[in-house]
């Protein structure tokens, strides 16, 4: 346990200590022997001096001496003091000393255990020294994780039913094959999908985190399915296995940074010890509450087996919901392309950057197939070959020189079955830019999607892009954007450094393109 020690520098003091004595030059003869004292886990530790000789034997203080050194723990103020033959640590209630020894009437105060009980259930589930949205954080992964393990308790019950079911007349080998199939499966997948979406882990934490989640809910529901179809268990078995090995990787790859935006003081291995925790009692409590509902139903066997498909739709609701509030509650500090796209959007609108936890509120968390659905949406990466190039973003390339770190165009792209035709705002930036760079090329893609939404713009970019009054337009709308971002970006990057957020780490993505080598 920590204690916290207060050291009170004091210029003179009142007291005299013996071996300090001129008065006595026996005393200065005299042997001072002490004992070491050991720390041990008492709220009151208390350390003695024995002084041989009888010199000063007779030195007794009516009242204690303060010495300078105050120790706070466990939400106690404790105090050194020197009562002429030994030091004691003595508890401080205001003004008044309560010693060891001291005898004070038994008196049950229910205010003050309630206090205790719920200071000892703090420090055994939550970090010291952590940001304070990390309360809120953990009430909604109770939610989560206590109906998450009931649904997973009811799934494994029906898995063994299956078996029981469609194995009966089955040499036990041949089921025990089939699960240990369903798991090589599982691990297979999972290791694929962590290799394929690996920088996704960084670039779209919070919408890669929920869009698993469900896949892992919708995993427990395959694994219900199995009493239904017995002869069919390997099938489902290994597909519900292979969602949930997915969202496992995902889980474990995106804890380390959530865990790091609630460490305050660089204490990530606190804060991950803690959350194991959590999950491992909250686990226990949902493991509680689905044997109560089987105990509760164990007479009605019908009822019994009818109860996961009962449940399934309102636990599965009330975990998804407790993840997504959740995550509401984690603030990162890291920059990505969606999170620097909403701090420059109000930067455009209103002159104001917001927070990591009002950007946290407005970040989206929603499937992975549904980002990017806005109009004029705005993409990092580079042209298209195979798209239909117009001749305004090859005049746009032409137009590069040494000196730009990127450009920018529109172009045309396709969505969904039904190849919906939809203009977009292409940001290309130089290979080897820097933060800078990337949050000018930002700013400046912003405010040209401002210019675009307007209602010239609307009628105009309906038209070919190819006529000289489209082709001038266009050119005088970079240039002003150009000088906008160039009186803009000095004020916008000192707000950002005041708001906290990390400028030096990035992780903006680059959708099917790397960075290029701009040539003029």
């Amino acid at each position: 346990m920590q204690s916290t020690i207060y050291y009170k520098p004091s210029t003179s003091h009142n007291f005299q200590l013996p071996w300090k004595s001129t008065k006595n030059p026996a005393f200065k003869t005299s042997r001072l022997s002490s004992k070491i004292p050991t720390l041990t886990n008492s709220l009151r530790p208390q350390i003695t001096f024995d002084l041989e000789g009888g010199a000063n034997d007779g030195f007794r203080p009516s009242n204690p001496v303060k010495l300078p050194v105050v120790i706070q723990r466990h939400g106690k103020v404790s105090r050194y003091f020197w009562d002429g033959s030994r030091v004691r640590l003595l508890s401080v209630d205001g003004d008044g000393v309560e010693g060891r020894g001291s005898r004070v009437p038994f008196c049950f105060d229910l205010d003050k255990v309630v206090e205790a009980s719920s200071l000892a259930i703090r420090n055994f589930f939550i970090p010291k020294q952590v940001s304070e949205n990390y309360i809120g954080y953990v009430k909604w992964k109770f939610l989560h994780r206590v109906f998450s393990s009931a649904l997973q308790v009811l799934a494994t019950q029906a898995m063994f039913r299956a078996i029981g079911i469609g194995y009966s007349r089955s040499l036990t080998s041949a089921a025990a094959l089939n699960w240990v199939l369903k798991d090589g499966l599982g691990r297979l997948s999972r290791c694929i999908y962590t290799a394929s979406l690996a920088s996704a882990f960084d670039t779209n934490l919070k919408r890669v985190r929920f869009t698993t989640s469900m896949l892992f809910t919708f995993s427990i529901g395959v694994e219900l399915l199995t009493p239904v179809f017995p002869h069919q268990f390997l099938l489902l078995a290994s597909l519900a296995n292979i969602a949930k090995q997915m969202s496992l990787a995902c889980y474990m790859a995106t804890s380390p940074p959530i865990h790091r935006s609630f460490a305050i003081a660089d204490n990530l291995a606190e804060v991950s010890a803690k959350s194991q925790i959590q999950s491992v009692c909250f686990d226990n409590l949902g493991l509680m509450l689905a044997a109560i509902l089987n105990m509760l139903l164990k007479n009605n066997q019908r009822l019994q087996t009818g109860l996961p498909f009962i449940l399934y739709p309102i636990f599965s609701a009330i975990d998804l919901f407790g993840i997504y509030q959740g995550l509401k509650h984690v603030h990162l500090q890291t920059l990505t392309k969606d999170r620097l796209e909403i701090i420059i959007d109000s930067w455009i609108s209103s002159g104001y950057v917001p927070s990591p936890e009002e950007v946290s509120k407005d970040e989206e968390i929603n499937f992975m197939w549904s980002k990017g659905k806005e109009p004029l949406r705005i993409r990092i990466g580079c042209l298209n070959p195979k798209a239909q190039l117009s001749k305004l973003s090859v005049m746009t390339m032409q137009s590069v020189s040494n000196e730009d770190h990127y450009f920018i165009c529109t172009e045309i792209f396709y969505r969904g079955l039904a190849k919906t035709r939809e203009q977009g705002i292409l940001l290309c930036i130089r290979e080897g830019a820097r933060m800078a760079d990337v949050i000018m090329g930002l700013l400046q893609a912003c405010n040209v999607r401002k210019a675009l939404r307007s209602s010239m713009w609307e009628s105009t970019t309906k038209a070919s892009d190819s006529s000289d009054l489209i082709l001038k337009e266009w050119f005088k709308l970079i240039d002003d954007s150009k000088r906008y971002v160039q009186q803009q970006f000095g004020p916008l990057n000192e707000q950002m450094m005041v708001r906290g957020w990390a400028l030096k780490k990035h992780f903006i993505e680059h959708r099917r393109a790397d960075t290029v080598q701009l040539h003029g």
